[in-house]
């Protein structure tokens, strides 16, 4: 039997305990108790099967959203679930929610009968493999723009502080992202807070040999076997003498050969896929879900909202 059950209802304790089994941070409590404090929930039985609902509710209209800084979400479960039983998660969404937008994750499957679905491409790496075995397998220009970067008198650290990838990414591609405001930077910051006592994230940066100036930085936040790329930020100067490509090498090396998964969240944009697809990744496919049961008084309003959103 699915049980809707409310935040407060919620045995914490239990959902990070399957949780854990999975390796996507995102899903844990803690972690959407950060992105969206009044998160509810669908659960199976005993906590056999959990599925997180991020919801929100503007102008008295009740809906559920994907919240920054979550890739993937959907139905997790202790045993593989048929596809019939994971349409039943999405039959199970209570009926108060008039509009629906959320991503799923890579194990979620169903049939051409279900609805509202639609598929986005990640990108993952598996670094059990040794470093020299994991680096023959780079695309060609990967190995040499890696080379580049190799002979540009630029250096690798750790332990940059967060709040200047923030900045770096703000004075250049956050520039033209019009959704992202303080409230948005401010969250990565808090997560970030949360995931510090647990020893649960790093931060790659490069930047020039003998000079204090951040080329590129990245955080990635390991989770069971599993380490995820969730944000970085790369100027103008970085991106010239390929300061990326030697972070992303830098963190295949010191996982390579380890029970690992480098996950870089994404990318339907193509020219990132082929960016991290050049590092030897490969697509692994997930769905969203959509729905919309707003009159058209309620589309109205929607339209709206989202339009004030970007501004």
């Amino acid at each position: 039997m699915i049980q809707y059950l409310k935040h407060n209802k919620i045995d914490l304790k239990k959902w990070d305990t399957l949780i854990s089994e999975h390796g996507m941070v995102y899903a844990h409590s803690w972690y959407l108790d950060v992105v969206n404090p009044k998160w509810e929930a669908l659960v199976l039985d005993d906590y056999e099967a959990v599925m997180p609902l991020t919801c929100g509710r503007k102008f008295g209209i009740n809906y559920l959203y994907q919240p920054f800084f979550v890739q993937q979400l959907g139905v997790f479960s202790k045993q593989p679930l048929s596809s019939e039983m994971q349409a039943q998660f999405l039959n199970a969404i209570p009926k108060k929610f008039r509009y629906c937008e959320i991503k799923l994750n890579e194990s979620s499957t169903f049939d051409d009968t279900v609805q509202g679905i639609e598929y986005h491409r990640n990108i993952v790496l598996d670094l059990s493999r040794d470093y020299e075995t994991n680096r023959a397998n780079y695309h060609t220009n990967t190995k040499r723009n890696l080379a580049k970067a190799e002979n540009n008198n630029i250096e690798i650290s750790y332990g940059y502080r967060l709040t200047d990838v923030i900045k770096l990414f703000r004075a250049n591609r956050g520039a033209k992202v019009e959704v992202w405001g303080d409230a948005e930077y401010a969250m990565l910051e808090r997560l970030r807070q949360i995931l510090a006592p647990h020893n649960q994230f790093f931060i790659v940066s490069i930047r020039p040999m003998d000079e204090n100036k951040l080329l590129c930085g990245g955080l990635y936040v390991m989770n069971d076997n599993r380490v995820t790329f969730l944000f970085s930020g790369c100027g103008e100067e970085g991106r010239r003498l390929n300061a990326m490509t030697l972070m992303m090498d830098e963190v295949i090396k010191d996982f390579s050969g380890k029970p690992y998964i480098l996950d870089f969240e994404g990318s339907d944009d193509n020219n990132l896929a082929r960016f991290y697809l050049g590092f030897g990744g490969k697509e692994k496919p997930y769905p969203s879900y959509t729905f919309n049961r707003l009159s058209f008084f309620g589309k109205a309003i929607l339209n709206v909202w989202k339009r004030l959103r970007l501004k």
